[in-house]
């Protein structure tokens, strides 16, 4: 077996970081249906979450990051395993965790199409849930991390996203609270736009389907979250809560082969709402594609020859 039942250190950091009293509550709430959202889930009868998760070539990652999900407080949750044609031992991790926890929903699907938004658009399709969790297979989730964004969506049918601020998984509590403090202060600031990767989005599947979610034919370049976060936008809030957060891994934290440019990033900060749709079909995406950004280089993988992060 490859550790399904055994939490790593950087989980045991997770639980350790952020549990206050509030969480305590508010996890205690989850797991005795005292809280609304729980209530009127149970009530319903049916899961009200799927979780997402594509994956290429992540033998060294996904099993950790799996385990984090499955122990979510929020039990029931449908997940989804999209292999991207991985050629190493992802598919089989995949298979095993399935056959591990025959009790729990886990679907596993293939996308031979490269690029992480061609496995998402492929998961996202097979969700049939009210919520749904996009999630890195290199990133480990406390176990509220549902529960919280599910609080965040019960704030109001307006909302459209809760998305949750990235912590890389060297940092220590002190640069863990300071990086989630000014995520906070700048969504603050910055309201309705993504201030976030990928690996820290959920979304009302309602809002995915009315604005075609991720998908190739829409946006197939880099930046593809926060296009996304502009469509969604529209359509309600997106929220962020201090606390809401995740572990992603340090191996990504170099991304200047596929990111864009402070210029660019600060034009889509402060550009009126009204405008981003010039800002990103106009203007971002000629650019993109001069330097062919698309989003299938997401799978080039010059960390490899470091292992994987600790």
């Amino acid at each position: 077996m490859r550790g399904f039942f055994s939490l790593p250190d950087q989980l045991e950091a997770a639980r350790a970081i952020k549990i206050n009293g509030r969480a305590q509550r508010n996890m205690h709430a989850y797991k005795t249906g005292t809280d609304g959202a729980t209530a009127r889930a149970r009530r319903a009868g049916g899961p009200r979450w799927s979780i997402v998760i594509p994956a290429y070539n992540e033998e060294d990652f996904l099993p950790a990051t799996l385990q984090s999900l499955l122990d979510q407080t929020v039990s029931d949750a449908v997940v989804i395993l999209v292999d991207n044609k991985s050629t190493d031992g992802t598919r089989a991790i995949m298979e095993e965790a399935a056959g591990a926890h025959a009790d729990r929903v886990i679907r596993i699907l293939s996308d031979d199409r490269p690029g992480r938004i061609q496995a998402l658009e492929t998961g996202i399709a097979a969700a049939e849930t009210e919520f749904v969790a996009l999630c890195d297979a290199d990133t480990i989730y406390p176990p509220e991390y549902l529960a919280r964004a599910e609080r965040l969506f019960d704030r109001g049918e307006d909302v459209v996203a809760a998305f949750a601020f990235g912590v890389y998984s060297d940092a220590g509590p002190f640069a863990s609270w300071f990086a989630r403090t000014k995520g906070a202060a700048v969504a603050w600031l910055l309201r309705n736009q993504g201030h976030t990767g990928g690996y820290g989005q959920c979304f009302r599947m309602s809002v995915m389907k009315k604005t075609g979610g991720y998908a190739e034919a829409i946006w197939p370049y880099t930046i593809a979250d926060h296009e996304l976060s502009h469509r969604v936008a529209k359509h309600g809030r997106i929220l962020y809560d201090r606390d809401h957060w995740c572990l992603t891994s340090a191996r990504r934290a170099d991304r200047g082969r596929i990111d864009w440019t402070l210029p660019e990033r600060l034009m889509y900060n402060f550009c009126p709402a009204f405008s981003r749709d010039w800002f990103f079909y106009e203007f971002l995406e000629p650019r993109l594609k001069a330097r062919k950004f698309f989003n299938a280089n997401l799978r080039d993988r010059d960390w490899e020859e470091e292992g994987p992060a600790s």
